[in-house]
This record gives structure tokens, C-alpha cells and sequence, in this order.
């Protein structure tokens, strides 16, 4: 069969949130949604609290990946222990709460692993190897398809890591710069990729943050809590079509939802 597989951007904040509840169950309906990863690490502007977590399911997500903020708001940490459907980064350190790779029920029996892996590059540096951490989750893996959320800041090493796993994983996607990128592609072992995804929230923004706020950041304001930009939101995704039977990438497409028009890009 042919798996459809949606990888959804970084929801950033309440409108964020608010907009992806009202229009994900209807992408994925419209486009032969199976399996649904949402990021969700900023939908408290930085980190998720448990009742934004509840509502990304409600919304659609199958499974809800974190990155950096995951420990911004410590009220996960007992939902991270107990919910296998919400994963923090897999190469955290070993105390911490939480799995970062799980294996979830498909269509028709299939066994898809979910794989949510942090980068090291301009990144707090209390991080395990990503590419060693990938390679002991896969050698005791036991399902029939891998796919990995990156959440990374530099282009290169989500880059190398899709070139390291092709032929190992079926899809691979960034997330955490909130910015879009135009490169989907399959590599030539049949892994499908994309730099980042890109993110869920206001289109009016400096990476759904306000304007001004972001402005001030580099003008030498003193810091305050982050404040989500208001107007017209954007839902930023991938759709990965995946060959079950010869396990790799038929296509990446990206999926593109604006508030203004509603149109697909």
C-alpha cells in the first residue's frame, strides 16, 4: 500500500494552536491523511503544556513531537512520562523523562516508528550524538517503517543526517527554524526530505513571535515573555507518500495552508 504520511511544523502559540484545531482534520481528509506528526514545542509561545498537548491530539495529530523547549514548562513532565504518543528528543540525556522513539499502529497491520531526534549545531550542547543515538534506536527497532523529526538549527546537519539514514528511514524532516524550506526531495535510497517544514502561526511575524518584540530582541531591549504576533495564521506541512511494500519515498509535497486565501500554495 501506499502510506500517507503528514509531517506538520512547530505550532507556535494560542493562534497557532487555534488554527490548526480548525483546519488539520480537514487537510487530512482532503489529501488521504493516514498517519499525522505534528511538532508542538512552542504552542506555549516556548514549551507545551499538558492541555495544549490534549488539544493536538484532539486536532488530529497522531503523535506530537517536541525539540528545545520541551522543559520550558516542567507541567509536561509527568504527561511526557505516561502518553508513548508524545516524545521528547531521543538523544536528551538518559535522566531524563520520556522516550524519544516510538512504534505506532498504521493501516492494514503496519508498524510505523516515530523517531524525534534533537541537532548539536548552535544548539544547547547537553545533547547526546544525534547520528550515534539513531543508530542504537534503529538497531532495536522492530517495525515495518522509521520516519524522524529533526529538530535542528543548522541546514547541514539535518542535511547530513537524511544522507546518513537513506536507505535505513523512509522520511526525514527539520523543524525548529519556523522557516519553510523548498527543497523536498527523495534521496537515492528512497528516503524523503526536507529541510524544515516550517511552523504553524501568525503569517504576521518574526517566526510567530510579534514583530515588535523580535525588533527590540536586537535593538537591545531587556528580555520579556515571549508574546505571539495576532492576525491571519499559516499551517506550514509535508505530505510523504511511502511505498510499504518496497519501504521508500514515493513523493514529498509540500502543503501549505493560509488563512487569507485557504488555497494551497
Amino acid at each position: 500500500m501506499e502510506l500517507r504520511l503528514l509531517a506538520v511544523g512547530d505550532v507556535v502559540g494560542e493562534p497557532g494552536l487555534a488554527f490548526l484545531s480548525k483546519h488539520l482534520r480537514e487537510l487530512k481528509k482532503k489529501y488521504g491523511v493516514h498517519f499525522t506528526v505534528v511538532n508542538g514545542e512552542n504552542c506555549s509561545g516556548v514549551g507545551i503544556l499538558p492541555q495544549q498537548a490534549e488539544e493536538l491530539f484532539a486536532a488530529g495529530a497522531d503523535v506530537v513531537t517536541l525539540g528545545n523547549h520541551t522543559w520550558n514548562r516542567m507541567q509536561i513532565k509527568r504527561m511526557i512520562e505516561e502518553n508513548r504518543y508524545l516524545l521528547r528528543p531521543a538523544n536528551y540525556t538518559s535522566l531524563a523523562p520520556g522516550r524519544g522513539f516510538g512504534v505506532y499502529d498504521g493501516p492494514q497491520g503496519l508498524r510505523i516508528g516515530v523517531m524525534n531526534l534533537i541537532g548539536r549545531c548552535e544548539m544547547d550542547c547537553n545533547f547526546d550524538n544525534p547520528f550515534f543515538k539513531a543508530d542504537a534506536l534503529l538497531k532495536e527497532a522492530d517495525c515495518d517503517l522509521v520516519i524522524v523529526d529533526l529538530h535542528a538549527e543548522a541546514t547541514s546537519e539535518k542535511g547530513a543526517m537524511a544522507w546518513y539514514l537513506d536507505g535505513r528511514a523512509q522520511a526525514l524532516w527539520g523543524t525548529h527554524t519556523h522557516v519553510p524550506t523548498a527543497d523536498c526531495r527523495i534521496l537515492p535510497k528512497g528516503l524523503g526530505f526536507v529541510t524544515d517544514v516550517g511552523m504553524v502561526g501568525p503569517m504576521h511575524s518574526v517566526l510567530g513571535m510579534d514583530p515588535e518584540q523580535a525588533v527590540g530582541r536586537f535593538l537591545g531591549a531587556l528580555p520579556r515573555r515571549f508574546e505571539s504576533a495576532h492576525g491571519p495564521c499559516q499551517i506550514n506541512s509535508v505530505l510523504f507518500t511511502i511505498d510499504t511494500r518496497k519501504k521508500c519515498c514515493l513523493s514529498v509535497e509540500r502543503i501549505d495552508l493560509f488563512e487569507e486565501t485557504k488555497e494551497k500554495l
